[in-house]
This record gives C-alpha cells, structure tokens and sequence, in this order.
C-alpha cells in the first residue's frame, strides 16, 4: 500500500503518469481513421450513385444527389430549362473529370427557374446537386433512352481557369530594380 500512496502524492511521479496516460490517449484517439469509412450524405447513409439512380430513378425520387459530366445540349421548354448532360466521375472538388470514357450514362437536369441555354453551350463541364425526380424517355439516335431527372437546386459551370493550376511566379527581390543582372554598387 505504501508504493500506492507514494505514486499518487509524489509530485514528479504523479506528472509522468499524467504524461503516460496523455500519449496512450493520443496514440489511440489517432488510429481511429475517417479514411476508412464511406462518405455519408446529410442522412448519415452513403451517398447514392449514379449507377443506383439510372437503374431505379423512381425508387430515388427525392433523394439529394450530386452528380457531374459534360452538357451535351440545353433546350428552354415551358416548365424550364432541360439540360441533357453526359455524367462524368466527380474529383475530391467536386469537379468532373475530363477522361469521356469514364462516363456511365446520361442524365438529364431540370431548373425550374430561368436558364438561358446560352450560358451553358455543349461542351462546359457542370456540377449538379439537386432532387432525383424520376425519369423521361426520350429518342437518342435510333433508339429510346431512359434519362434519370435531377431537380436542379445548385448548379456549378467549370471553365478553362478553374481547370489550370495556378501559376505562381519566381521571386525576383525586394526591390522594383532587383533582376537578374542587377550587382551592389559600386560595380567591381
């Protein structure tokens, strides 16, 4: 009992203790990884797919996606602006990848609001998130197509700048005439 008490009541005793304790609590709390688990929507469930909502787009309906890819048309119809879109894997930004290949369908966005299919000609790269609201079935080429519909409540355009890296220029100095070829005075 003795070798107890004198581990609570002796100062430095007591510090290594409380440093112990405090990195097996560190090294612990740090292999508890969030790489690990799946991305979860607002619900706390995986986020759906696009593979899952162009298989059953009813079973989806209203469910918030988020989806991607490349427009392939736009058209202003009486209930709004349709926006057919080729989907593309989305990056860790949130923005479609440029690699076509990769694509696992088409969709079809709808914006209730005013869209000028203008601002979006065939070719720009778009983020979706919006509600899954069923499907339509439309001609492509010689052929009937189901194409998922996605209510559009945030639409993103990606453009040429978006996609450079940003280019950062060498230092040159502290001062307006520092360069390369600049030497103290008086020159040697």
């Amino acid at each position: 009992m003795e070798g107890v008490s004198a581990l609570c009541y002796n100062p430095i005793m007591k510090n290594r203790w409380c440093a112990l304790i405090g990195c097996l609590l560190l090294t612990v709390s740090g292999c508890a990884s969030t790489d690990d688990l799946p991305e979860t929507g607002q619900s706390g469930m995986p986020p759906v797919t696009f593979l899952q909502v162009k298989a059953a787009p009813d079973s989806y309906k209203g469910q918030t996606v988020t989806f991607g890819g490349e427009v392939l048309g736009a058209r202003r119809l009486k209930e709004g602006t349709r926006i057919e879109i080729l989907q593309l894997p989305l990056t860790s930004s949130l923005q479609p990848t440029l690699d076509l290949s990769k694509s696992q369908g088409r969709f079809v966005a709808m914006q209730r609001e005013f869209l000028d299919p203008a601002t979006i000609p065939a070719g720009t790269f778009v983020t979706i998130t919006g509600e899954v609201a069923g499907s339509v079935t439309m001609p492509l080429d010689e052929t009937e197509y189901t194409y998922p519909i996605v209510e559009i409540k945030n639409l993103r355009a990606w453009t040429n700048v978006d996609e450079a890296a940003p280019r950062i220029r060498p230092y040159i100095g502290p001062g307006p005439y520092w360069g390369p070829y600049w030497r103290p005075w008086p020159y040697w």
